[in-house]
């Protein structure tokens, strides 16, 4: 969702600010498994056309509901449900139609998203998927073809061929928790020692770093016990990135953000991952969030 897709660009970009997500440069859709995304607006039909379904039916739904939200539109936007209930059937249905690349979103977080449609991308459906792949590869690989069925919200069968057509710039690894595939382009930096990196992240829930399921979260998080607190049943928390490892969890309710570390941590870190917090763009912070340390 909106903030927490500023919070993610906040991570990686110095000086972001509270309304980044209102950036042209970014879109908003129904992206993996029809989850809120805002993605690079260039980028808009790896992300959704590049989803399109493998199945003769399921495409017709998808053309269908595209076309009659578009007569439905003309040309303006409405509230996602009010949409969805004009088209009958049950209002999320709407999002189905995501997968044709002519659906955007703009939502602030607080109210129903309001739908619009745009002319359809110039792309092939199967070079969107190809490319999505290549995306899914370079920031969550190692990975299996089954992994990224589960990430993209895509059917095995559909998974594993588009790993097949790509296996020319695939390399099969071993990793601890069995065979997976990454890009030969990022074979080098696998490769290569990292460097200590000296900095500290508030992460937010759902972030990309960690949006991971099943065994591929124990590359990440090698104990179990960990594991649960990051990936719980619930609405996940946000993970604190420390010099390279994630060192605990944190989550916020207006102005106060609660830190939950998995170790001790020293002075100088506390204060580092304390000023992080204090320093995030969120919209209603007026002065300074008040940081607690819990247990």
């Amino acid at each position: 969702m909106p903030r927490a897709a500023v919070l993610s660009i906040n991570a990686r970009i110095e000086r972001t600010r509270a309304t980044a997500w209102e950036d042209p440069a970014l879109v908003q859709i129904w992206g993996p498994r029809y989850n809120v995304y805002a993605v690079a607006a260039q980028d808009l039909a790896v992300f959704t056309l590049g989803r399109f379904p493998d199945d003769p039916a399921a495409r017709h739904r998808a053309t269908d509901l595209a076309a009659r939200l578009a007569a439905l539109l003309d040309g303006a936007g409405m509230p996602a449900e009010q949409a969805g209930r004009a088209l009958g059937g049950h209002p999320n249905r709407v999002r189905y139609a995501t997968t044709t690349g002519t659906v955007v979103l703009r939502w602030d977080g607080a109210r129903q998203p309001t739908v619009r449609v745009v002319p359809p991308p110039e792309i092939d459906p199967a070079d969107a998927r190809r490319e999505l792949a290549r995306r899914f590869l370079h920031v969550f690989g190692p990975a299996t073809a089954e992994d990224f069925g589960v990430w993209a919200g895509i059917r095995t069968p559909g998974a594993v061929a588009v790993f097949d057509e790509l296996r020319g710039s695939m390399t099969p690894v071993t990793t601890p928790i069995g065979e997976a595939r990454m890009l030969n382009s990022d074979i080098d930096a696998f490769q290569v020692a990292p460097e200590p990196e000296m900095a500290v992240r508030l992460l937010p829930s759902g972030d990309c770093y960690f949006l991971l399921q099943g065994d591929q979260r124990r590359l990440l998080i090698p104990s179990a016990e960990q594991r649960q607190l990051l990936w719980t049943s619930r609405v996940w928390p946000g993970a604190i990135l420390a010099d390279g490892e994630i060192v605990g969890t944190w989550r916020r309710a207006k102005h106060k953000v609660t830190i939950q570390a998995w170790s001790d941590l020293d002075h100088e870190l506390r204060e580092r991952i304390s000023a992080e917090a204090e320093a995030l763009p969120i919209p209603e912070n007026r002065g300074r969030m008040t940081v607690v340390w819990a247990g």
